[in-house]
């Protein structure tokens, strides 16, 4: 193993030489734009020719069984292009590959249906051998991926923990990696971010933890970044992401209880600096640690994966949560 440089991010040393990267959101909805500003600064933050090809990826909330047949690359593989036919009220990756041709940037995301681990894997298997894959990072807005099973919230765990067990048994990529963008955000679903912090250091004694990035405010993937994330918010007005408009608000330097849309009305928000910081981890350290991971290895649909969670949480003993001291 490469010892560590300081002078060196360790997320970008584990993708150096990586010719095919798939960044793929993790946990649904808007999860992939997540992954943009990494993207960005992997394709030199312009889209021109790096050395490193950029795909994106997305576990859907879309009901995509609405697509036409043309549309499905292979089982479970949408190919999603600026004008793929589609619900026009909800369509994050049609709304994303819209975004991107309008700026001159490759326009194709591919999307996943809300399946299980098996038929999820099998799709990110068609993708490895089409795009002949070196890597893939997963990515999750938020850091409830994090959780390894016994904490006192799990915040929503089955998306992310399907992608999570899919890509961890695809032994032909040689590097797979999990980064978190949004710490603090999964507070509103039941997640103590103390017990984050503990697990992250965890993760740090077991050689998984490859340190914390944060995106510049002022630098070429931070404003597309932004742009990508208001295009959204403009194209989704009744189901914009408060996970990105979060995010976006603490790339753009913003404190406090940030105000972007009215789905937040009611609630108090905290965008700090931390949210704007990449977290990373190797796919096989973050499996290993997880409590129940191998439980969900056989599942085919969603709703399995949400019942075994729900039968292993029933069994152990939670993790009472910490304040956090500070």
């Amino acid at each position: 193993m490469q010892i560590p440089r300081l002078d060196t991010p360790p997320l970008f040393a584990a993708l150096a030489g990586a010719r095919n990267v798939l960044i793929a959101g993790a946990g649904g909805g808007f999860d992939v734009y997540a992954g943009l500003p990494l993207a960005f600064a992997l394709s030199d933050d312009s889209g021109r020719d790096s050395g490193t090809r950029v795909h994106l990826a997305n576990l859907s909330f879309t009901p995509l069984e609405h697509l036409p047949l043309e549309a499905w690359d292979a089982e479970n593989v949408a190919v999603v292009e600026p004008d793929t036919p589609g619900p026009a009220d909800y369509f994050p990756e049609r709304t994303l590959a819209r975004w991107l041709h309008a700026n001159d940037l490759a326009g194709t995301v591919y999307a996943f249906p809300r399946v299980g681990v098996v038929p999820l894997r099998a799709a990110y298997r068609h993708l490895v051998q089409k795009l002949d894959l070196d890597a893939i990072v997963l990515v999750d807005g938020g850091t409830d991926i994090l959780m390894r099973g016994d904490e006192s919230g799990l915040g929503t765990p089955e998306e992310d923990m399907t992608s999570l067990a899919a890509v961890a048994g695809l032994d032909e990529v040689a590097t797979k990696l999990v980064t978190c963008l949004g710490f603090g955000i999964d507070a509103y679903h039941g997640v103590n971010h103390s017990q984050v912090l503990e697990n992250i250091a965890a993760l740090d004694r077991d050689g998984a933890y490859l340190g914390a990035l944060s995106i510049p405010s002022g630098s070429a993937a931070a404003t597309l970044y932004r742009a990508a994330v208001e295009d959204a918010r403009a194209a989704t007005p009744l189901r914009p992401s408060i996970v990105n408009g979060q995010i976006a608000a603490a790339v753009a330097g913003g404190f406090g209880d940030v105000r972007f849309t009215e789905r937040t009305s009611g609630s108090t928000l905290f965008v700090n600096p931390l949210m704007a910081v990449y977290f990373s981890f190797t796919v096989e350290g973050l499996a290993k640690r997880s409590l129940y991971l191998d439980r969900l290895a056989r599942t085919h649909g969603m709703g399995q994966v949400a019942l075994l969670i729900a039968a292993f949480r029933a069994e152990v003993e939670h993790r009472p949560a910490r304040a956090f001291p500070h």
